[in-house]
């Protein structure tokens, strides 16, 4: 049987043979991982390739200091394991309790060896299919009418054994080192080869080229032991604290800036990294120039005979030589293995070391090839944190369910509530989701909404970016209106130049929430699913178009959404004047007023007490919302005299005392009193 479905799986193209999978994934790192293992979940046929002899190669070697900056947060006071996960940003997802990463680590910023370990428990116990020692070195298509996108994506391996596959997940990361070339460059010591023994830099007076967490790493390490330390790089310090991206420089590495600022030789410095020049003199010595000082110069008649900055301006910054210079300026994407009729293009801009792919992170230049993990970071670059593991876990659940309803016809898991269960729908999931939490301003809850508002059906963590093409994408309509429920931070509050400390910077009143500063939700009504034009055409740094209605949940100093007053009751009344209908939860004495006194019930009253569901009230229940002035006290506090108690109006009052009042009868009498 092993053989006839081997055999099975053997295709031929022109001649050589290939082995075939629906599903092609290329790097066994978290995201690779993450992706396998909702595949294997809906019992797709897959194959995951991975160069190295065990998964995450990539944390096997970096950080080289070994300290992770992602948080590992083993209390948060609550037990809910989704709201758990807005502080674990380093485990993956999966039904078993026992690959939680918290498990693995007691350290706030757990080990990079502890990293790979659980990623190896993660492959194994979950029996995950990942074919190791396998370096994909070229991918090319085949056309073909019949695949699923149109062609074929062939893959050759180091071995020349050939794959096929109908749709590519590229799960690679970033790991080619971004080199900068400048004349005495190859005097440079790059950051994946520098020496880690703080003792081999004792005495000496290093350049650190970059300004990211891996320069601030490789700077905390050394602090100690040098004579001062300088870090030049094209852009000022960009702290997250000020702009809330995970991936600027952490307070864990910024050592620096403490003896800088302090004045303790150390130093930051901005300048184009491609303007300099080093100089190397007879002593080993490296000397910072520019390079127009080198122009028309013969370089090599040594540096006695070449002007330097510091000769005609005496005060020059980086006037002292340096002993090493060292680069540590991040990586960029592999593009080398993909075949031009891939057309895997680099992004524009600031994006340029990711490949360019669309909101719904498939390739712009090919259908089918989807890009997952660090790769995919151009849909929220310097936004969000789907370059990271808490953040592209819930992005590679999207892309498999997007996936799923393409190839397999599955469409978006939805769960359809009674429009009664609006409000409490949505506080539950901003106050435990952790895709939207972690995704925000990307991955946002989508709701459906029903014919005449009597119901609802809703969508978990969707990309926001495709929202125009939501109804292909999910198998599920939209022709009533629908909710997008998104997080968001206040939209001047984030930046590099920005005070977050300021004083009054937080927002406590519900009138004012739409002034909320810190990360909170945002409810956006619309009457008609956008358009892809006027998602094009939204305002700068919106996540979506101008909505019919927008309602913003004022900010809470423990994201606890839950307040009565400051956060349900206003967005209850959002929803009914969106809706134009009651929203409220009743009583059921009240129900059976209203069936005498109003033409159209509550919502609540029809789906609910109508239909003999709810709760079964008590003496103690009926006195509390009395006491609290939501029902009238028909209690009746003299049976005596002229009115015993089975006297009409007795009757009555026992009639309205009661726990239980008879549904069919009731019935009988609303559908007499509408005739």
């Amino acid at each position: 049987l092993g053989l006839a479905l081997y055999t099975g799986s053997l295709c031929v193209v022109n001649g050589a043979a290939f082995l075939y999978h629906d599903y092609c994934i290329v790097g066994a790192g978290p995201s690779g991982l993450q992706a396998a293992y909702f595949l294997q979940q809906a019992g797709r046929d897959y194959l995951v390739f991975e160069r190295s002899h065990a998964p995450g190669s990539f944390f096997a070697i970096y950080p080289r200091h070994r300290k992770l900056i992602s948080i590992n947060k083993r209390y948060t006071g609550k037990s809910n394991s989704e709201f758990n996960l807005r502080h674990d940003w380093n485990s993956l997802l999966s039904h078993d309790r026992r690959l939680l990463f918290p498990r693995y680590s007691h350290d706030f910023f757990p080990n990079a060896d502890t990293m790979v370990r659980y990623l190896e428990d993660f492959a194994s116990l979950l029996k995950l299919r990942v074919q190791y020692n396998t370096a994909i070195i070229h991918v090319t298509l085949e056309t073909d009418e019949q695949a699923w996108n149109g062609h074929y994506f062939l893959l050759t391996d180091q071995d020349r054994q050939n794959y096929k596959c109908s749709s590519l997940l590229v799960a690679t990361g970033t790991w080619v080192p971004n080199v900068v070339n400048f004349p005495g460059s190859e005097y440079v010591e790059g950051y994946e080869t520098v020496s880690i023994n703080p003792e081999d830099f004792a005495g000496q007076t290093v350049l650190i080229l970059g300004r990211g967490n891996s320069a601030f790493e490789t700077a905390e390490n050394i602090l100690g032991v040098t004579n001062f330390i300088h870090m030049v790089s094209r852009s000022r310090v960009r702290l997250s604290w000020a702009t809330h991206y995970v991936g600027d420089l952490r307070a864990i590495n910024n050592g620096l800036l403490d003896t800088y600022q302090l004045k303790s030789l150390d130093g930051l410095l901005e300048g184009d990294l491609e303007d300099l020049a080093i100089i190397k003199d007879k002593k080993g010595k490296l000397h910072i120039t520019l390079r127009f000082y080198l122009e028309n110069r013969n370089t090599s008649a040594g540096i006695d005979s070449i002007t330097l900055p510091q000769d005609e301006l005496d005060n020059f910054a980086t006037r002292a030589p340096y002993d090493r210079v060292i680069r540590c300026l991040g990586w960029k994407f592999d593009f080398s293995i993909y075949n031009r009729s891939l057309r895997m293009m680099p992004g524009k801009g600031n994006k340029n070391k990711y490949p360019q792919i669309k909101p719904s992170y498939e390739s712009r230049g090919t259908r089918g090839l989807f890009v997952l993990g660090t790769a995919s970071h151009s849909v929220d670059f310097r936004k969000s944190a789907g370059g990271f593991i808490h953040g592209f876990r819930y992005t590679t659940r999207a892309v498999h369910r997007l996936l799923e309803n393409r190839h397999h016809g599955v469409p978006w898991p939805s769960t359809v509530y009674p429009i009664t269960q609006l409000t409490n729908s949505i506080i539950k999931r901003v106050n435990e989701a952790s895709g939207l939490y972690q995704m925000f301003s990307v991955l946002a809850d989508i709701i459906l909404l029903r014919e005449n508002a009597t119901a609802f059906e809703y969508l978990e963590e969707y990309p926001v970016g495709v929202l125009a093409e939501l109804e292909m994408q999910t198998g599920r309509k939209a022709p009533n209106g629908l909710f997008v429920v998104i997080m968001e931070y206040g939209r001047n509050f984030s930046g590099a130049d920005k005070d977050v400390f300021y004083y009054n910077r937080a927002v406590g009143e519900a009138q004012h929430a739409w002034q909320s500063n810190f990360l909170h939700p945002v409810v956006y009504y619309y009457k008609h699913l956008p358009t892809e034009r006027e998602m094009r055409l939204r305002p700068p740094d919106w996540p979506l178009p101008r909505p019919d209605a927008i309602h913003h949940i004022v900010e809470d100093f423990l994201t606890d959404w839950t307040a009565p007053n400051a956060h349900i009751l206003p967005l209850r009344r959002f929803l009914e004047n969106c809706l134009g209908t009651d929203l409220r939860n009743f009583f059921a004495e009240s129900c059976f007023l209203f069936a005498f006194t109003h033409q159209k019930l509550p919502p609540f009253c029809w789906q609910g007490y109508m239909r003999m569901q709810g709760l079964v009230g008590s003496e103690g229940l009926r006195r509390h919302a009395v006491e609290a002035g939501l029902l009238e006290d028909y209690t009746l506090t003299d049976f005596s005299g002229d009115r015993p108690p089975d006297s009409p109006e007795g009757s009555q009052d026992q009639l309205l005392r009661d726990h239980v009042i008879p549904v069919r009868p009731l019935q009988h009498l609303v559908n007499a009193k509408d005739e």
